[in-house]
């Protein structure tokens, strides 16, 4: 699957985040090995702490139903109707991709006009993972 296929999954996927609070919308389309694809969304909390990221939603859904290897990820995310700002996964779930991913795993970050690639090991440089590459 295309950087771009994988980008307009991720952004159909965040137009349904739970983002009230903060209205930073994000999605994401998970590309495991066995080809199916695996959205997340934000999903925020009043009490902010239980808030989980699209990354780990997807990461635990795909996990959850017995999916443990993966390709790429594509990430996208922004305040307004369009996934318009460049959307990083945070410290934690890079070390959730880490428990799954070896470190040329793919992150692709964007929308479907501009996206940027980036590997695993790029974005956590000495990961604590079994998978150590």
């Amino acid at each position: 699957m295309d950087d771009k296929t994988l980008m307009e999954i991720a952004e159909k996927a965040r137009k349904i985040a739970y983002a009230p609070y903060s209205e930073f919308k994000v999605g994401c389309a998970l590309l495991a090995k066995s080809g199916k694809v695996y959205t997340g969304i934000n999903i925020e909390n009043a009490s902010y702490s239980p808030t989980n990221c699209a990354e780990r939603t997807a990461f635990f859904k795909a996990v959850s139903e017995g999916e443990h290897e993966f390709d790429a990820i594509a990430i996208c995310g922004g305040k307004g109707k369009k996934a318009d700002e460049v959307c990083a996964p945070c410290g934690v779930c890079r070390q959730v991709m880490a428990e799954f991913c070896k470190g040329d795993f793919l992150i692709i970050l964007g929308n479907t006009d501009k996206t940027y690639r980036h590997t695993l090991s790029e974005l956590l440089p000495l990961s604590f993972s079994l998978n150590r590459e």
